[in-house]
């Protein structure tokens, strides 16, 4: 099922606006996406198109990396160079071996306090519902892994650097509390996406390709079976039918294909009964 793109995505549009402008391109109505990208950001965009829709819930990423610039001197209200200027101040650029150390402060399991510029859902209402309306809400806190970090740059106004971290972590967040140990005020001015998983951004077919028509369709074999365990099935009827079967596996989630066509994904059951969780024909 040859239904996926690998997209760079330019900076200064949303993830809906280059679902919608790729609509056009495929000639499809049903088309999305793995992970939303906020417009600031460029980088890495998986995006499933006609049946390989029916995949998105199974292919959350277990990690990401970016590469993100700060800028020093300034703060807005979106924790971004988009947004709103709420402070300014005189700074002094920290010594390379401070940052480094910084940095490396918050490699592992913590805490994260979600932007109040984020789709997260509080009491029924986006958060960034909450903010345009000029409304005060708690905000949530996430566990976030941060597998790697290192300083890449550093400039006459800030610095850029380089994380891997665990899905649902938040760069712009990451950033205000790298800066607020270096006892800075900053906001994010880039931020790329440069993986997710496996899949890198010299993988990806950048929007105007795409739309000139130079662009390579991807499997979604290829990215269901780097997730989970491949069970080769040769009764496609009880498949398409929805059947529970049997497996000698222990496996909690699998894909069941055919001839390298993934059919559907099943869960085991609290025997050696596995049930269709999602058809995928």
């Amino acid at each position: 099922m040859k239904n996926v793109l690998y997209v760079n995505k330019p900076s200064g549009m949303t993830s809906f606006d280059v679902c919608y402008r790729l609509r056009k391109v495929l000639g499809t109505k049903k088309i999305g996406h793995t992970g939303t990208l906020d417009p600031l950001a460029s980088g890495v965009m998986i995006v499933l198109f006609d049946k390989a829709t029916k995949a998105n819930q199974f292919l959350v990423s277990d990690n990401k990396e970016y590469i993100a610039k700060v800028k020093f001197g300034i703060e807005t209200d979106t924790l971004d160079i988009d947004g709103n200027v709420i402070k300014e101040s005189p700074y002094s650029l920290p010594n390379k071996e401070k940052i480094i150390e910084v940095l490396k402060s918050f490699i592992g399991p913590g805490k994260q306090v979600v932007p109040m510029t984020s789709a997260i859902s509080v009491n029924g209402k986006r958060l960034y519902q909450y903010q345009r309306e000029g409304k005060e809400v708690e905000l949530p806190v996430r566990d976030i892994n941060v597998y790697e970090i290192e300083l890449l740059e550093m400039f006459d106004d800030g610095f850029s650097f380089r994380s891997k971290v665990s899905s649902g972590t938040y760069i712009r967040a990451l950033s205000r509390d790298i800066l607020k140990k270096l006892d800075q005020i900053g906001t994010l001015e880039s931020l790329v996406r440069t993986a997710v998983d496996e899949i890198t951004i010299n993988q990806c077919d950048k929007l105007s390709e795409i739309e000139n028509g130079n662009y390579f369709v991807h499997d979604l074999y290829d990215l269901l079976s780097s997730k989970y365990p491949v069970v080769q099935y040769k009764n496609t009827a009880d498949i398409m039918n929805g059947k529970k079967i049997i497996l000698p596996i222990k496996e909690d989630r699998v894909l069941i294909v055919h001839d390298d066509e993934a059919l559907a994904v099943y869960d085991r059951n609290d025997d050696d009964t596995y049930s269709c969780t999602r058809g995928l024909w």
